[in-house]
């Protein structure tokens, strides 16, 4: 067999040691991480969920809105590290994939968990001078408890980025390789899921937004159910007269155009009407200028079936991003 000089190595075994320094590197990054995480879950789980419980600060319906199921997140981390401190890879990972199911109920109640915290910080006196003080403890460092909460999602992804790497450069015949390959699948279909919550909960602040921005009986339920694209202030050209500004606000579906309430309004000052909700199943969309790159902006034209737009944009980047966005959602619901 052919080697690149005395005393060289084939290239199947150049391979495999670099197969073997990548798994290394990733081992000891995951197993001093994983001590790194537990001593934070820790820090949790003893000075707040713990103290919380028996300190009574907290109703338990409360608590658990606050912390989800993170002392059983915190116990898994347990049971795991002692696997990765003694080498056992796949067969720790293998045995940690059934709590995976923590970190997908832990991510359904994130929004929960947050505005939890803003509500007891703000009404719950007793509760906020005890935040204070643990997170003055110098066990905290600068931590507080809010930069802590998000902490098992940041680990999820850390988990599938470490874990696939460890079984990718693990060769096949290594005994644990299955176990890390069956652990990489089942770690990555449940940050998936997670990153898909994450999605719904953030189209939902959206869509909590922008209806309390629109006002009047036609706006009652208009964003209900729907997924939340672009939103800006664009200026309706009319066939005659001046070009009018109007908010407007994209959805999947649909296209609502509205107008600001009047400044001096009694009641609804700093709101909208809604003025047209256009399809955008029925859309055309054409760019009638602003090819070139240039930075004066440009005009789209969006023809429905029984009406016409024609939308103008003064920033060339902004008429761009509501291109693409506006193109988004016409594809979407012709597919």
């Amino acid at each position: 067999m052919e080697t690149s000089g005395a005393g060289g190595r084939c290239p199947v075994q150049e391979q495999r040691a670099r197969w073997e320094r990548k798994r290394t590197c990733t081992a000891r990054e995951l197993l001093q991480s994983e001590r790194r995480y537990q001593e934070q879950l820790g820090l949790v789980a003893t000075y707040f969920v713990g103290i919380l419980r028996a300190k009574g600060t907290l109703r338990a319906a409360e608590r658990h809105a606050l912390f989800g199921p993170w002392e059983l997140i915190y116990g898994a981390s347990q049971d795991l590290l002692p696997y990765l401190e003694g080498g056992h890879w796949g067969q720790g990972l293998e045995s940690f994939c059934p709590h995976l199911e923590l970190y997908t109920q832990f991510a359904a109640n994130a929004e929960k968990s947050r505005t939890t915290l803003q509500e007891q910080l703000k009404k719950n006196k007793r509760f906020r001078r005890f935040v204070q003080l643990q997170e003055g403890r110098p066990e905290f460092g600068s931590l507080r408890l809010q930069d802590l909460l998000p902490l098992p999602l940041q680990r999820l992804q850390q988990y599938e980025n470490l874990v696939v790497a460890l079984a990718e450069n693990t060769v096949p015949s290594s005994p644990d390789h299955q176990q890390l390959t069956r652990a990489a699948r089942l770690i990555s279909e449940t940050a998936q899921r997670v990153h898909s919550i994450g999605q719904r909960q953030r189209n939902d602040q959206h869509l909590q937004r922008i209806q309390a921005l629109l006002s009047g009986r036609q706006a009652k339920g208009l964003t209900s159910g729907r997924w939340f694209l672009r939103q800006g202030w664009l200026l309706v050209v009319p066939p005659r007269g001046e070009p009018r500004p109007r908010m407007f606000f994209l959805f999947s579906d649909v296209l609502l155009m509205a107008k600001p309430r009047p400044p001096l309004h009694l009641l609804q000052s700093g709101t909208f009407a809604c003025r047209a909700l256009y399809p955008m199943a029925q859309c055309q969309l054409h760019r009638v200028f602003g090819h070139s790159g240039g930075s004066c902006g440009g005009l789209l034209s969006l023809s429905f079936p029984h009406e016409k737009l024609l939308l103008m944009c003064t920033d060339q980047e902004e008429l761009l991003r509501w291109h693409h966005s506006l193109t988004l959602a016409i594809s979407s619901q012709k597919n």
